[in-house]
Parts: C-alpha cells; sequence; structure tokens
C-alpha cells in the first residue's frame, strides 16, 4: 500500500524515512488563518486536527494513487495560553524566545490518517499527541545567531529538536517524534484502527 504525506515538512519526511516509510509527498494548498477563524472557540488539540484533516482530505481528493494512505499532520506551540504556529519574521521569532526561555512549552500535532480504496476516502482516523518542552535560556548572542539562521521562521515554535534549536532544549517530557512533526506512536496506532499495520508498509532495505 502506497504512503502519500500531505505536508511539506522535511521534517516529518525525514521522520518517517528513518523509521521505514518512503512516502511520496504532495502538499496541500490550505488556508490555515481562515480555517482558524472559523472555529475561534475549539481546543488547541481540536484546532490542530482540523488542520491536519483539512490538508488530508484536500491531498486524499486529488492524490494519483487510488489505494493509499494519506497522513497529515500540523504542529503548534500552546504557551502562555497561547497556539502559536510558525513565526512571521525575525524580530517575532525573538519575541517568542524571550517568552519560551527558561519555562516550558506543549507542542502539540493534529494527525489525520486516511485510508484509501478506488480512489475514494474509505476510513478516516484522527488523534493528537502533546509533548511538553523545557527551554534553556540561550544568551543574547546565542540568540542572535540562531535567528541569523532563519531555521526558527521554518518551524512551530520557532524551534526544533532535531536541528540548530536542539541546544536550546533542555528536555521534552512525552513522544520526542511529536516534537519534529509527526508521532510515530500514535501514527501507529492510526493506522492500525484502519486496519493497516506499520510493519507492512516499511520500504525493502
Amino acid at each position: 500500500m502506497h504512503v502519500v504525506l500531505a505536508s511539506a515538512s522535511p521534517a516529518r519526511l525525514s521522520v518517517l524515512r528513518a523509521a521505514g516509510l518512503d512516502p511520496t509527498v504532495e502538499i496541500a494548498d490550505v488556508d490555515e488563518d481562515a480555517l482558524l477563524a472559523a472555529i475561534p472557540h475549539a481546543t488547541p488539540t481540536e484546532k490542530v486536527t482540523s488542520l491536519a484533516g483539512a490538508k488530508a482530505t484536500t491531498i486524499a481528493r486529488r492524490t494519483r494513487f487510488p489505494d493509499a494512505v494519506v497522513i497529515g499532520c500540523d504542529s503548534m506551540l500552546h504557551i502562555g495560553g497561547e497556539l502559536v504556529g510558525k513565526p512571521v519574521d525575525v524580530e517575532d521569532a525573538r519575541r517568542r524566545w524571550r517568552r519560551m526561555a527558561g519555562g516550558t512549552g506543549e507542542l502539540v500535532t493534529g494527525h489525520t490518517v486516511l485510508r484509501m480504496a478506488d480512489g475514494k476516502i474509505d476510513r478516516v482516523a484522527e488523534g493528537h499527541a502533546v509533548t511538553v518542552v523545557r527551554f534553556a535560556e540561550p544568551t543574547d548572542a546565542e540568540l542572535d545567531a540562531y535567528l541569523a539562521t532563519r531555521e526558527p521562521l521554518g518551524v512551530a515554535g520557532a524551534f526544533t529538536l532535531d536541528g540548530l534549536g536542539g541546544w536550546f532544549v533542555e528536555g521534552i517530557d512525552g513522544d520526542p517524534s511529536n516534537v519534529i512533526g509527526i508521532s510515530l506512536p500514535l501514527t501507529r496506532r492510526l493506522l492500525a484502527g484502519l486496519g493497516v499495520t506499520v510493519t507492512d508498509l516499511w520500504s525493502p532495505s
């Protein structure tokens, strides 16, 4: 069975490849701001799961693979009562880090897995994962150097665990793959709920 990843995130693709899958990447054009504006009273987990579902559904309706599983994810950081995604610019990322430094946040990732049959969505499984992230306190010089790489601009919460940002994360409580963008344990359970055994999707070595 073919695996389609409805995400432009190179980190998610890397996690899945390292875990034995070789998905085809198809990027969904979803107006995230409009979708979130339509559900202002939803919880953080409901918001990210709705975004994941919109991405997966968009791709499922146009993919060239009639029998496949489509995986959609969306991650945001819940900190100080606010749900934030990618920073809009360097100064936004700097403000985020001023708030995060020395504190904690929850990296929330919504997941939607769709099973296709004969070109149509046959079954759906959704869920979310939450991992607590404990942030270090980078010096002004360290923060300037990190922001200059522009890595924080491309990721939810303005940090990475598996990249340069990992130097400024003291630790996590929960699933590390979720912080990178896709929870392997949750995805395995969602696939099982659709009757798909993850080991059957492993690529031949």
